[in-house]
């Protein structure tokens, strides 16, 4: 482009190409700066408001009398946002009974402060679950349990699956098609040879009465087929 100069040239400069991409920089947008990621740690102060979930635990009468209700508070963090997550905070159990009040409060005190400390407690579920009794464990809905303190461990467990922080361990397709073809053909069999008596005891459960206890996951599922023990819960095999 050609532009006429009518006025007495006073002075000039050679423009050189990097002005040009300068010019070109500061004329684009600048991107959004990222927002701040709130991660949980121990100096959060607790918030007014949290949300709670409440299992009740039912045992068998030897081991207490009355229930213990297990209450697990969480606080939300990032809401509203695309981080958003929930995050246990604090953890309290009550019962009726005072026979285990001392050690369920330092239990609760010990894991509450896990929970605000940050980063993996997933780890407390395991670490709770090998907990044994030495007077032994005991059956709970068909689930064999090492001890109280095992049990709890399995409601962390349960609450950790609910709000995302653990998968719910389930066997994969090939695992499943297995399973099934397995409990066909154990159903088929001791559809001919199971007394009555037999009949109505496997009505009560999902897995055959002969089935033994499988100790990866605690219930009585572990059958042998064609020379194999199996677990029809967890697919659990001493074969591979």
């Amino acid at each position: 482009m050609v532009k006429k100069i009518d006025s007495k040239i006073v002075g000039y400069k050679v423009k050189a190409p990097a002005d040009d991409t300068t010019a070109t920089a500061s004329a684009a947008p600048q991107p959004a700066a990222k927002p701040d990621v709130v991660h949980m740690h121990e100096d959060m102060p607790r918030p007014e408001k949290l949300l709670g979930s409440t299992y009740k635990l039912k045992t068998p009468e030897h081991i207490s009398e009355h229930s213990l209700f297990i209450t697990i508070n969480d606080v939300v963090l990032n809401e509203g946002t695309e981080h958003e997550i929930r995050r246990p905070f604090e953890v309290f159990i009550n019962s009726k009974s005072l026979e285990h009040y001392q050690w369920i409060v330092a239990l609760t005190r010990i894991m509450s402060a896990v929970f605000r400390k940050g980063g993996d407690c997933t780890f407390l579920v395991e670490e709770l679950r090998s907990v044994f009794d030495p007077k032994g464990g005991y059956w709970n809905k068909g689930k064999y349990v090492p001890s109280l303190i095992a049990e709890i461990g399995n409601v962390i467990e349960q609450h950790l699956t609910e709000i995302g922080m653990l998968a719910k361990p389930e066997p994969d397709a090939h695992q499943q098609a297995f399973l099934a073809a397995k409990k066909q053909e154990l159903t088929a069999s001791s559809a001919v040879e199971a007394s009555p008596a037999e009949d109505a005891e496997a009505n009560n459960s999902s897995f055959p009465p002969s089935a033994t206890l499988c100790y990866k996951c605690h219930n009585k599922a572990v059958i042998i087929k064609d020379g194999c023990k199996t677990c029809l819960n967890c697919g659990d095999s001493k074969c591979g």
